[in-house]
Order: structure tokens, then sequence, then C-alpha cells
């Protein structure tokens, strides 16, 4: 099949071996994937997946590898031992993991688990799901970004007393802006410095949009939750007042350790970003302030299939993170693209 293979650190679009299904596995044409920040940290930052043991990735610079984990596709065929559970042709996406001999790789991430930057990949047919709608497949390709702003938002469960706060609006900052709207947070405040990216997070259901450049978010924050911060800020959190959850969506070295530094005593932090080089962390502050850290980790399967479903139905719409589509010649130079904060949230790839 025809792919845009990683191999030496280096993506081309070239032939490479096609996948064949295992048992319990389902062999799908590709639709639309797109190109997510996970997939330049990877190819970036293999010293990360080193440090990593959980084995749900595996870098090797001396095989292919081909990325892509936020898809459409559709069936062709099926392994061994599998139920045959849909037609051929049947559009189906999945959350991205596909069940191996010795455990469970992240599709994309790994050279036994192709991912949709090629003609053809793989799908534990346990774990695909149809699309149940008529939505275009590029725009069902975004609804697993949504799914890590849903996880997120869902465990939050931002009472009527906490005003959310999203720092970074790329496709994780926007999909958690999405997901707490639709669940009924807010107001929503959400910060980044590049214009196009707050214009997106308005689109996509913020009350408040802030460029850090201008104004510190944290004063924002507090000037929307209770006015002027100065009676109040050093009361220790003896009055009655809202409440701050922040989602870090940036992945920077030094943003998370900004916000324990910088947010109320008693803020709940959800952090998406996780930068693949490590950070450090003030955590005397974050002890002295009470704040709860809660560290990422990808999606349930539940919330997952929750957020499939609202993007499908289009109860989350997901169209304004669309930016364009590419083929296989095209993504080596997409990706180079993506790197760039003032491009659109998603740039697909359809093979």
């Amino acid at each position: 099949m025809r792919a845009a293979v990683l191999r030496g650190g280096i993506v081309q679009a070239r032939e490479t071996d096609d996948p064949v299904p295992g048992p319990g596995q389902v062999l799908v044409r590709s639709l639309a994937c797109g190109i997510c920040a996970s997939d330049i940290h990877f190819m970036d930052h293999p010293e990360g997946d080193a440090d990593d043991d959980s084995g749900l990735s595996r870098y090797d610079a001396d095989a292919d590898i081909v990325m892509g984990h936020e898809f459409c596709a559709e069936v062709v065929d099926y392994g061994p031992k599998t139920r045959r559970r849909w037609a051929t042709g049947t559009r189906v996406s999945s959350i991205p993991a596909l069940a191996v001999r010795d455990g469970v790789r992240i599709i994309g991430q790994s050279p036994e688990a192709p991912g949709g930057f090629g003609e053809y990949f793989l799908l534990t047919e346990a774990m695909a799901q149809v699309v149940p709608t008529d939505l275009p497949s590029e725009l069902v390709s975004i609804a697993d970004a949504i799914t890590v702003g849903w996880s997120y938002a869902t465990r939050a469960a931002v009472t009527a007393g906490e005003v959310p706060l999203v720092i970074g609006c790329g496709a994780i900052g926007l999909s958690a802006v999405a997901s707490l709207r639709r669940l009924g947070a807010g107001p929503i405040v959400a910060v980044d410095f590049v214009a196009s990216r707050r214009e997106t997070a308005k689109a996509m259901g913020a009350d408040v949009v802030i460029d850090p450049a201008e104004l510190s978010p944290y004063e924002a924050w507090r000037d929307l939750a209770y006015g002027s911060p100065e009676p109040v800020r050093d009361m220790m959190g003896l009055l009655d007042l809202p409440g701050c959850v922040v989602f870090e969506c940036v992945g920077v070295p030094g943003v998370l350790d900004s916000i324990i530094r910088g947010c109320e005593r008693g803020t709940r932090i959800f952090s998406a970003g996780g930068p693949p080089q490590g950070d450090r962390l003030h955590t005397m502050v974050a002890k002295r302030k009470g704040l709860n850290v809660q560290f990422g980790g990808g999606p349930s399967m539940t919330h997952w299939n929750e957020a499939f479903e609202e993007v499908c139905a289009g109860r989350i719409d997901v169209t304004p993170m669309f930016g364009r589509t590419v083929d296989l010649d095209g993504v080596p130079q997409a990706i180079e693209q993506a790197r760039d904060a003032n491009g659109p949230a998603r740039i697909i790839v359809v093979p």
C-alpha cells in the first residue's frame, strides 16, 4: 500500500507493507485522518517513548511506522476469530487502540499498529464503532480530538460554583471548550496568544477569550468570577467564592508551573499538555495553595464513545476546527504546517 511513512525521523510518501488482520482485527481503508500534535511529539521526541514503560507505543527508527490516530475508515476485510459485524464499505471509527499478541498498542505509534496516514490499517473489532450519521468523513475524523476534551470535562464535573479556565486553544483546548459548553459549564474563559485560535475558541463556545500578552489570564478570571481580587485573594478560602478549574492544554515546559504559581488557592488543574521533555514544578507553592493536579491519560472507552456520538449527531459542531485536506504526498509538508500555531486546528489527510 501507499502511505506517509515515518522512518529514521523522516516522513515520506511511498510503498510499504500491507497490514494483515490478525485474530479479532478488522482491515479498514482510511477515508480521512487528522494530523495531531501528538504525532509530531512522537516523531520529534523518541526519548519520551523510551521513558514510557506502558508498552502502548513503540518508536523504532529502523522500522516503517505509519502514524495517524484520528480517523474515519471503511471496512474491507476481517481477520480470524471475528464476528464480521459489518458489511464491506461500512464507515467506522474507534478509540485508537489495537489489541496485539502481547498487549495493546496506540494506533499510529508503533510498527505493528499502522495508522490512518496510509491506505489501509487495522482496528480491533470489539472497539470499533459504526458512524451512525452521514457526517462527512473529514469531520468524523476530528471526533477523536473531541474525546480528549470530553474526557477531561466529564471527569472535572464543573459545578455551578466554579468557573473553568482553558489555557491553550489548540485542538485539545478547543475540545475542552466545546465539551464544557455542551455539558453546561460556564462562563468559559479561554486563553491563547494566537488571535485565530481565540476566534476559533469563541466559535466552539468560549464566553471570554484572553490574549496573555495583554492581560494575565488569572486576573481576567478573577474579574469575571468575583470582581476585584485584592480584598479576597488572601482569605485562605474562608469566603464562599467561585472556584477555579484550569484545563492546561499547551504541553510546553513551564506552562503548568506558571499555572501553579498564578492560579487561585484551591484550584483544580487538569493537565492535558504533558511536554515530552518533562517539566519542573513548584510543589511547595502547590501544597500551600492546596491545589489538585490531575495528569492526563487518554479517554476511557465510555468517554470516547460518548464524545463520538456527540460529534456524529452534530451536538458538538467541529466545523470551526477543520482547515483543509491533503493527500499522502502532501503529508510531510502538512506536518510542518501543523507546527505553526497560526494554522488550522486540524489538517486532514485523505489517502
